[in-house]
């Protein structure tokens, strides 16, 4: 019998990280039936998931990393920027769908609870039809499921969280889809240890992580060329203090694959020359859920 693969997630069951982990697993052993079963395991925070990798306690991490409405998740960015241990496996591009559940009715919400993102992502719908409502933000939606349910109906608590949330923990629907827009969708990366071979060869996309020195005019513009006349198209850039000194920031490259091995080689070689220092956490598919 296979040694089951360890894949952490940020938990408790109900998260939207679950969600998506569930389907990733489920897509895996579709297109693989001969490959490990997944055992999913939950922590409190992402940046336990990631250093769960790193000490080798679990085989790999699935952690958000961008959404559509709210941006890069920060804490993902800054440990991967900060560890020469992790590679990216693949990315997961996961649709977002936000409940609005309670024990109570909607016209006795008082306080809604959930993780700072989905609060964000539904900012609209609540100054709408909850504006007297306090806003209280918790580690995970699935932490928000269970304060509403173990509140009682006279408390008038309700939790932003996913439907499998509400079904865990008893709530009854108040409100389904109320994130501000229907196209809401969350990146997720797998990550894995370096040293188990976790960089693949092939993929949709690379992720390159840099710091570039600031004090020097048209630095960022020079590391774009470099992608730009070998024809590589740059799919996002995100920068992040690089945590030195005021002025110093480290930015992050995705980048499409299909200029070829050459053309990418070649590039991130002369960038590697303008560079501080350059880290390329591999090549990886890109999967897109559909539910």
């Amino acid at each position: 019998m296979q040694k089951p693969h360890r894949m952490g997630f940020l938990g408790p069951a109900g998260t939207h990280s679950e969600a998506a982990a569930l389907w990733l697993r489920g897509w895996l052993r579709e297109a693989d039936t001969e490959a490990p079963v997944r055992k999913l395991v939950p922590y409190p925070d992402i940046d336990d998931v990631l250093v769960a990798v790193e000490r080798g306690e679990i085989d790999s991490g699935f952690v958000p990393v961008e959404n559509s409405l709210e941006g890069a998740i920060r804490v993902t960015l800054d440990v991967l920027a900060h560890t020469d241990a992790l590679a990216v496996v693949r990315e997961v591009i996961w649709p977002v769908h936000n409940e609005l559940m309670a024990h109570c009715k909607a016209e006795d919400v008082r306080k809604i609870y959930s993780h700072a993102q989905p609060i964000s992502q539904c900012r609209d719908y609540l100054a709408a039809h909850f504006p007297q409502a306090e806003l209280v933000k918790v580690a995970s939606t699935a932490r928000a499921a269970k304060i509403a349910a173990a509140a009682r109906p006279e408390d008038g608590i309700a939790a932003i969280c996913t439907a499998r949330a509400g079904e865990l923990y008893g709530l009854t629907p108040l409100a389904h889809e109320i994130q501000d827009n229907m196209a809401n969708a969350t990146r997720f990366f797998e990550v894995a240890r370096r040293r188990d071979g976790a960089a693949v060869a092939s993929g949709d996309k690379v992720l390159v992580i840099c710091q570039l020195d600031g004090s020097r005019a048209g630095s960022l513009v020079d590391v774009l060329l470099e992608f730009s006349r070998r024809g590589i198209n740059m799919t996002r850039i995100e920068s992040r203090p690089a945590r030195t000194q005021l002025g110093d920031y480290i930015f992050f490259f995705d980048l499409d694959t299909d200029a070829g091995e050459e053309m990418l080689e070649e590039a991130l070689a002369a960038v590697r020359a303008k560079c501080m220092w350059l880290k390329n956490l591999g090549r990886f598919p890109v999967l897109t859920a559909k539910c």
